[in-house]
C-alpha cells in the first residue's frame, strides 16, 4: 500500500475489478432496450470475461488483466471465480514530496457462489487481496428477494473484511484494521418504461485505518524550504453512512436514460455529494454507444490541514489530499459490439466493449509543496487521468 493516490486508486480498483459486474449490468440494459421487460430473480448467466484496465494520472499508472469464470449447476446454482492483478507505478505528488518513485503488484481471488430458491437469490464470495506490504481478506453474504408480480426487488447484504497493514524497509511494523459494510436496496419497475432503486450502505471501520507512507507537513524554520514533515495520525474508528437514489428511462427508439445521486457522510466530518447522467444507443442488433457525466464533490475532514504550526498540535492530524475539500468531474463514452451464434452451439454469443473515462480533480485546500513558493502560499493542486478498459465476454 505505497504512497500514492490512495483514495482515487482505491477508487479506481474497485472500479475496474467490479467490471464484469458493469458487464452484467450492461446485459441487463440491453435486455430492457430490445425486449421492455422485467424478468424474475434468475441465475448470473454462464459466461467467461477478459478484462485489461489502465489508470494513468498525476505521474501513477495502475494496468493489468483480469480473468472471471462462472459456470451454472442444475439451474440453482452457479460458482465463480475471479482473478485480478494490477501493477501501480509511478510517483504521485505525495511521493514526489517526501520519498522515491515506486512500483508494486496486487493480486486479487475471489471465489463465489449464487444460490436461486424461486424468487430469491442468495450470493455469498470470498476475496483475498495480496501485495507486498498489505494483505486483505473479505466475505460477502447478500439476499435478493423478487416480489408483487416480480416488479419490486428488495436486497440486503453483509460483508466483513480483515486487513494486515505493513511498511516497505520496516520488518517490525504491523498493523490491523477490521471493516464491516451493510447494504439495503430497493428496486422498482414503475412504469413499462421506468425503473427506480434506492439503496443505503453503512460501513463500520476499526483498527489502523490511515496509510504509513502518508505525511503531515508542519512549519520549521529551521529548514531551507520552511516545513517539514510528520506520519498522519488518524483515529481508530470511523463510521459512514451514504443513500443513493437511481432511474433508469427506456426511449421510444430503443435507447435509455439513466442517472443516479449519491450522498455520503461519515464521522471523521467528511461529507460528499455526486451525480451521474448517462445516455445509451443501441445500432441496429449488434451495437451499443455510451456516454455520461458524473461530478463529485466532498467537505475536508475535522483533522485535516495544508500546514500544521508544529508536528503534535493536535490528537488527529492528516495531509492526505483525499481528506481535503475537492471536486471531480468525470466523462466517458464506450462501445460495445456482440455476436449472436446459434443455440445449439457451443458457445451462444461473444462481445468485445471498449470504455475510455477522463477524470479531472480541483483541491480547494491542498497545495502543490514541491512547487517553488513561500511556505502555505504554494499554488493549489489539480490533476486529469485517463482510464482505459477493454474486455471480450463469451457466453456459454
Amino acid at each position: 500500500m505505497a504512497a500514492t493516490n490512495q483514495g482515487l486508486v482505491q477508487a479506481m480498483r474497485q472500479n475496474l475489478n467490479n467490471a464484469s459486474a458493469f458487464v452484467v449490468a450492461l446485459a441487463l440494459v440491453i435486455s430492457v432496450l430490445f425486449a421492455g421487460l422485467a424478468k424474475a430473480a434468475v441465475l448470473p448467466t454462464e459466461r467467461a470475461d477478459v478484462l485489461y484496465h489502465a489508470y494513468e494520472g498525476d505521474g501513477v499508472t495502475i494496468d493489468g488483466p483480469s480473468v472471471l469464470l462462472r459456470k451454472n449447476i442444475a439451474g440453482r446454482v452457479s460458482i465463480s471465480a475471479n482473478y485480478y492483478v494490477d501493477t501501480v507505478s509511478g510517483a504521485s505528488i505525495d511521493v514526489r514530496s517526501t520519498a522515491s518513485p515506486y512500483q508494486e503488484v496486487r493480486k486479487e481471488k475471489t471465489v463465489g457462489i449464487d444460490f436461486l430458491n424461486n424468487k430469491t437469490l442468495i450470493s455469498t464470495s470470498f476475496t483475498n487481496s495480496s501485495e507486498n506490504d498489505f494483505e486483505a481478506n473479505s466475505v460477502y453474504l447478500g439476499v435478493s428477494q423478487d416480489f408483487f408480480g416480480d416488479l419490486s426487488t428488495i436486497s440486503l447484504s453483509y460483508s466483513k473484511g480483515w486487513d494486515v497493514v505493513g511498511r516497505r524497509g520496516d520488518e517490525s511494523f504491523e498493523e490491523e484494521a477490521n471493516r464491516q459494510k451493510f447494504g439495503l436496496g430497493f428496486s422498482q419497475v414503475a412504469t413499462k418504461s421506468l425503473i427506480l432503486g434506492f439503496n443505503i450502505e453503512h460501513i463500520s471501520d476499526e483498527g489502523y485505518l490511515n496509510n504509513p507512507y502518508r505525511a503531515v507537513r508542519f512549519l520549521d524554520s529551521s529548514t531551507d524550504r520552511g516545513f517539514s514533515f510528520a506520519t498522519e495520525t488518524y483515529p481508530r474508528t470511523r463510521s459512514s453512512t451514504a443513500y443513493s437514489i437511481n432511474a433508469n428511462y427506456y426511449l421510444p427508439y430503443r435507447a435509455a436514460l439513466y442517472g443516479d445521486a449519491r450522498t455520503y457522510n461519515d464521522t471523521w466530518g467528511i461529507k460528499a455529494r455526486n451525480f451521474r447522467i448517462g445516455y445509451l444507443q443501441p445500432y441496429k442488433d449488434s451495437w451499443l454507444f455510451e456516454v455520461f457525466v458524473r461530478y463529485y464533490e466532498q467537505d475536508k475532514a475535522d483533522f485535516y490541514q495544508d500546514l500544521f504550526n508544529r508536528p503534535n498540535e493536535f490528537n488527529f492530524m492528516a495531509r492526505d489530499k483525499e481528506m481535503s475539500t475537492y471536486n471531480g468531474l468525470t466523462a466517458g463514452i464506450s462501445v460495445a459490439y456482440e455476436w449472436q451464434f446459434s443455440q445449439t452451439a457451443t458457445f451462444k454469443k461473444s462481445s468485445v466493449h471498449f470504455e475510455w473515462d477522463y477524470m479531472k480533480f480541483a483541491y480547494d485546500d491542498f497545495r502543490d509543496a514541491t512547487a517553488d513558493a513561500p511556505v502555505g502560499e504554494e499554488p493549489l493542486f489539480g490533476f486529469s487521468a485517463n482510464v482505459l478498459r477493454i474486455f471480450a465476454s463469451v457466453w456459454y
